[in-house]
């Protein structure tokens, strides 16, 4: 696709001579054999990166040619805070064996603990389901009861109100809602003054049935338990008196 554009272009193009090979296999010279120097990085040049003044650069130069890298082999071992740090942190991401074993034995007895008690939260639970089961029942009949009662309730209000206006009165009028509000108000108002009443009602008998309730007998003792030493109240009064006279 090149000689096209060249040609094109009117640049010449070579031609290989004939009996010439079409092309030639091309072979790289390989490179010296001869190891390269270590390198060594100048702390006071600014253009010194950064990671080749850390020790980890140190003990790479170190690993590939030895001493003739110039670094000192102690300068490579790790200080006792490294040395503290690493064992810590073995510690917490490899633990022994022991410890291991424990917090394996400690995390089984929490699960057999948690199934134990999810079991007796079980029992308990459905020890109490028929009680449980007749009260739901209880609530539902009285909701149902009181929905009940609310319709009839609702029902007999529109019943009056179509009495006192008459029957060829829309219910849907704004006439009919305003009597029907004013009718429940004043039902609303006697449902309350038939509890008040009967609120009153208990109290005065359980404060009636208080008042009749028997008093408590005073503990006397009988005569013939009693010191004839002391004598009567008479008889001291009777003595105090003759003492005066």
């Amino acid at each position: 696709m090149a000689a096209p554009m060249l040609r094109a272009c009117g640049v010449r193009t070579l031609r290989a001579p004939p009996g010439a090979p079409a092309s030639r296999a091309y072979r790289a010279r390989p490179p010296p054999l001869r190891p390269p120097k270590p390198f060594t990085p100048d702390p006071e040049d600014p253009m010194t990166p950064r990671w080749q003044l850390q020790p980890r650069f140190a003990a790479k130069q170190f690993g590939r040619f030895g001493a003739a890298s110039g670094v000192a082999p102690g300068s490579l071992w790790p200080t006792v805070p490294q040395l503290r740090e690493m064992e810590a942190e073995e510690r917490e991401w490899q633990p022994s064996l022991g410890a291991m074993q424990e917090a394996l034995r400690a995390r089984a007895e929490a699960q057999e603990r948690a199934r134990r008690e999810r079991e007796q939260l079980i029992e308990a639970k459905m020890a109490q389901m028929p009680q449980m089961i007749m009260a739901w029942r209880q609530q539902q009949r009285e909701r149902w009861e009181k929905v009940q009662a609310e319709k009839a309730r609702r029902a007999r209000l529109q019943a009056e109100a179509q009495e006192k206006l008459g029957y060829d009165v829309d219910p849907r009028s704004s006439r009919f809602q305003e009597l029907l509000q004013e009718l429940e108000k004043q039902d609303r108002k006697r449902l309350k003054q038939q509890k008040k009443q009967q609120k009153e009602a208990a109290r005065m008998e359980a404060l009636q049935k208080a008042a009749e309730a028997p008093k408590s007998p005073v503990s006397t003792e009988p005569e013939e338990h009693r010191d004839p030493e002391q004598g009567s109240p008479d008889s001291e009064h009777i003595q105090n008196s003759s003492n005066k006279a």
